[in-house]
């Protein structure tokens, strides 16, 4: 096996795995190590109410297991943006993000060769996915066709959750003013070299999610990553504007040019119509003012780190080529004697 020499990070992201992050951490350790000159493992608790946060300080105090990076939020938060609260702290060359729930590490010397040949954006599809329900199934193929619609990619084909992004793309992110929001789209929508790899893997763990929070988040993920909602209800509004002009237009030609109108028809219809159409142009105003406040508002952080620890065993340390400066000087200079000589 090839070792590149690069720094990579691996962004795990588990939430109530307890007993079950030794035997995770272990295998994500030994399928790593071999595959590049330094690394360090990202592992970001999401909000977990069992003992997990315990284990992990266990796992960071033993030696066995080095570059350990733990950083326990204080609440639960939606996959991305627990995901980007590792990623944002990832010091390497190249970031790996991965649900251990899902996602195979051993796929990520795939995944690594195709980053050093150029690729920014490396992206992995498991084509084996936990069973879920058929009402989430439903729910989750109109999120799909709606967001392909406004935004003209497949998040599960073009931007799926595993992935290696290098450091540049995640600079470019860091720029955006909601990152946590746009980690998810952005790397497979701003130029960058990208490519999209499959692979058939069965999932370490199974657990189904919950409709009503994966609605959430996907509202949450639509209008925060695009302004097609609200560009969809100031056209709605234009259009209800333009067609009750028209109609008032109408109203006025047929009590113009008919004899037999029923008597408070013109008047009661040129009411109706003009307050539909200011309505309509006070939505239309308020959409544009929306979709400009939502370009500026910063809704501050994300998340909130509550504990970070380390491992006690860092190797990149231990690499560094430090010397003193004292030990380093000839022997001869140290025994040579000052040129400012004190007076007789």
């Amino acid at each position: 096996m090839y070792t590149y020499p690069v720094f990579l990070s691996v962004v795990l992201v588990e939430r109530n795995l307890g007993s079950e992050l030794p035997q995770v951490l272990a295998e994500a350790t030994a399928a790593i190590a071999p595959l590049v000159s330094d690394y360090e493992l990202v592992i970001v608790d999401n909000g977990s109410d069992d003992e997990s946060v315990r284990i992990l300080k266990q796992l960071a105090n033993d030696r066995s297991l080095a570059n350990l990076q733990v950083y326990a939020l204080t609440k639960e938060v939606d996959q991305d943006t627990a995901a980007w609260a590792g990623l944002e702290n990832a010091l390497g060359d190249y970031i790996a993000v991965i649900d251990v729930m899902t996602d195979s590490v051993q796929y990520l010397q795939t995944m690594l060769d195709q980053s050093v040949l150029g690729a920014d954006s490396v992206f992995a599809t498991n084509t084996r996915k936990p069973p879920q329900g058929l009402l989430f199934r439903i729910c989750f193929g109109i999120f799909n066709l709606v967001y392909r619609k406004f935004n003209g990619i497949d998040l599960v084909k073009d931007a799926p959750q595993f992935r290696i992004l290098s450091r540049r793309v995640v600079n470019f992110i860091l720029q955006h003013s909601a990152p946590a929001s746009a980690y998810r789209h952005l790397p497979a929508t701003s130029g960058f070299a990208r490519v999209n790899l499959t692979y058939a893997a069965k999932p370490k763990f199974v657990r189904r999610k919950r409709l009503i929070e994966s609605i959430d988040r996907g509202l949450r993920t639509l209008v925060s990553t695009t302004r097609g909602p609200m560009r969809l209800v100031t056209a709605l509004s234009m259009f209800g504007a333009i067609s009750n002009a028209l109609y008032s237009v109408y109203v006025l030609v047929i009590a113009a040019f008919k004899t037999d109108v029923a008597p408070g028809w013109v008047t009661l219809s040129l009411q109706q119509s003009g307050m539909f159409l200011l309505l309509s142009l006070v939505l239309l105003v308020m959409g544009e003012y929306m979709v400009h406040m939502a370009r500026r508002t910063d809704e501050g952080p994300a998340y909130h780190v509550a504990q970070e620890f380390t491992s006690a065993v860092i190797t990149r340390r231990e690499k560094l080529n430090v010397e003193d400066a004292l030990a380093a000087r000839p022997a001869a200079e140290k025994d040579a004697p000052s040129s400012l000589s004190s007076p007789a």
